[in-house]
């Protein structure tokens, strides 16, 4: 049982990854494609570029992971072959926050443990949507407490209307989450910057006790200016130095007095960044997966479960779309790995 008496300790401020969940190639010799395996090595590939990338951490089994997807067994052997592996390349100061997408409390509070045990630091926690129409902020405040009060890590709400029927969590209700000892922060996935705001310039809100990261990318300029501390962003699994750049600077600029020419680049980071994530916005876990694949080599296009159906439909000429961009992006990329100016124009 978590206690609520000694404030449980908070996730570093940063950029997170959520993760993609890599399976087989269709062209490995245990593919099956109604289920196809994990490819663990291919998952420790793409963690490692991920950290030498310079993000603060990494979510793993999200919604970008398919965490519905996933069977208990492949969650343990996930969360567990990922952080040995972290351990061993020497990235043991970069924790990991394992996602929940069950309603029931219980069996969160179970899912929780058995993360803990496979090396998870911190549970990120979907609202429970099913009866999404139904639900009270009452209620749904409750649900929060009781898997907090048990949970025996820190808890992080996952606030996804898109995918938990439209609910809708007010800052009121966070303002009152907040409290709690064991719930530490929240993930918030949607485009309502003033209810962004609300919750991360709240007075009544500890940003020290809880902190507020966006799940959109294209949000992460104007959430800084109010208080967020980051972003755990689909899009930084593909570049994350390109992420990483605009909230350092955004960090770095704050602290020393910010400059015209910080300010321009900012602005130009945030416009390629926001360009970028239209791929993440259309096509969400299937994109990700498209680009990393294309871009850097990690996995095969086609790698997702049923009912997703891995790449992109119109195949090149729907990739032909975004192909522009991302190679813009990519060799940002690679100009902020070889410290080289940056080609923002």
């Amino acid at each position: 049982m978590a206690s609520n008496k000694t404030p449980s300790k908070t996730p570093p401020s940063g950029i997170y990854v959520p993760v993609p969940t890599f399976f087989a190639r269709t062209s490995a010799s245990d593919y099956n494609a109604t289920s196809p395996p994990l490819d663990l090595e291919t998952q420790t590939a793409h963690s490692l570029f991920l950290l030498r990338g310079g993000v603060r951490g990494l979510v793993i089994l999200g919604s970008t992971g398919e965490a519905i997807h996933i069977t208990p067994s492949e969650r343990s052997s996930l969360l567990s072959s990922q952080r040995s592996e972290l351990d061993k390349a020497g990235f043991s100061d970069r924790p990991i926050i394992a996602g929940t997408a069950t309603q029931n409390i219980l069996e969160t509070i179970a899912q929780i443990a058995a993360d803990k045990e496979a090396g998870a630091e911190y549970a990120m926690v979907l609202s429970p949507g099913y009866f999404a129409s139904a639900a009270s902020q009452e209620g749904i405040a409750k649900w929060f407490e009781a898997v907090a009060d048990e949970a025996v890590l820190p808890v992080m709400i996952y606030h996804y209307p898109g995918v938990t029927n439209g609910l809708n969590i007010l800052p009121e209700t966070f303002e009152r989450l907040a409290a709690h000892k064991n719930i530490v922060g929240c993930k918030l996935s949607h485009g309502d910057i003033p209810d962004h705001t609300l919750i991360a310039a709240s007075p009544k809100i500890d940003p020290g006790a809880f902190k507020v990261f966006s799940g959109l990318g294209q949000n992460l300029l104007p959430v800084l200016t109010v208080g967020g501390q980051g972003a755990i962003d689909g899009l930084a699994g593909i570049y994350p130095r390109v992420v990483v750049r605009l909230y350092q600077l955004y960090m770095d600029s704050s602290a020393k007095g910010t400059t015209k020419k910080d300010i321009d680049e900012m602005r130009a980071l945030q416009f390629r960044i926001c360009q970028g994530e239209r791929i993440v916005a259309k096509w969400g876990a299937v994109g990700i997966k498209e680009a990393i694949a294309r871009l850097w080599g990690f996995g095969d296009k086609e790698g997702a479960r049923l009912p997703l159906q891995g790449g992109l439909q119109g195949g090149d000429a729907e990739w032909a779309k975004f192909k522009e961009v991302h190679e813009g992006l990519k060799a940002l990329e690679e100009s902020l790995e070889k410290g080289q100016p940056l080609p923002l124009r």
